[in-house]
């Protein structure tokens, strides 16, 4: 039997330690093609930035006991994603993973996550998607030599390809959003979240002497640990400690009563 084919991305850029030990990982459970950003492209979310100019590289990297090629985009996430669809890959995938992120992507904040854009890029595309992100010290900045411990999320990421790829495709359920706590082993538990209703990355005005200074907006993580409602993701990570499996929708409808809505629309004196 054909093994199943897997596209493998992520926002951290192409030398991402993350990213390869996916990509180990992933070679346990099918043929694994390599298309990732040429760069560092968090926050950018399913973008299409008109800058990027699209040139596609080869590299030869050894992944799972053998020499491959991998791909170089100089693009976003989910713009590799389509390259790959478009130019590099003969068929369709059987799925698309993204990641492993450096950092947890958790919140009202995952539409600002490139991790979680190119899943959303794949699902759109019709694709089984997959997002694996590892939490980390909010005061590491991410460098190739850094010292995140992938391991686990090696694990979960492998683990929810398989069962992604086996399960039947559910209703509304367009990709899972994988995030794994610090100090995560295999038989940590994981349980099922829907997103925090916070916005867990908060944005801090920039420092700078003049506005035309060249600055970037910082952020911090910011939640409430203990009026952090049970069954969210944020609540799995950091309170039970647990892996948080979230199934994401492409649907941004709002979940609200339509009839209400239109209620109160309607009772706005502005005409309609």
């Amino acid at each position: 039997m054909n093994r199943p084919a897997i596209l493998l991305t992520n926002d951290d850029g192409i030398e991402s330690r993350g990213l390869w030990a996916a990509a180990e990982a992933l070679t346990q459970v099918g043929e694994v093609t390599v298309v990732a950003p040429s760069r560092q492209w968090s926050g950018a979310g399913r973008s299409f930035p008109r800058h990027s100019t699209g040139r596609i590289e080869t590299l030869k990297k050894t992944f799972g006991g053998a020499d491959r090629t991998a791909y170089s985009v100089d693009g976003s996430p989910a713009q590799s994603v389509l390259f790959a669809l478009f130019e590099i890959l003969p068929v369709p995938p059987d799925l698309v993973v993204a990641g492993i992120n450096f950092g947890e992507n958790v919140g009202y904040g995952i539409t600002i996550s490139g991790t979680v854009g190119a899943v959303l890029e794949a699902a759109a595309s019709g694709l089984r998607a997959l997002a694996v992100s590892q939490e980390t010290p909010a005061d590491m900045k991410e460098d190739l030599a850094c010292e995140v411990d992938f391991s686990a999320a090696a694990y979960f990421t492998r683990l929810f390809a398989e069962k992604t790829l086996t399960r039947p495709a559910q209703k509304d359920v367009a990709a899972l959003k994988v995030d794994v706590p610090l100090g995560a082993a295999p038989d940590t538990p994981w349980t099922l979240t829907r997103l925090s209703r916070t916005r867990y990355y908060e944005p801090v005005p920039p420092v700078r002497i003049s506005v035309s200074d060249p600055v970037q907006i910082p952020f911090r993580i910011r939640f409430d640990y203990h009026g952090e409602e049970p069954g969210s993701d944020v609540f799995a990570l950091h309170v039970e400690k647990k892996v948080s499996v979230t199934p994401l929708s492409l649907d941004l409808t709002a979940r609200a009563d339509f009839s209400e809505v239109e209620s109160v629309l309607r009772q706005s004196g502005a005409g309609g």
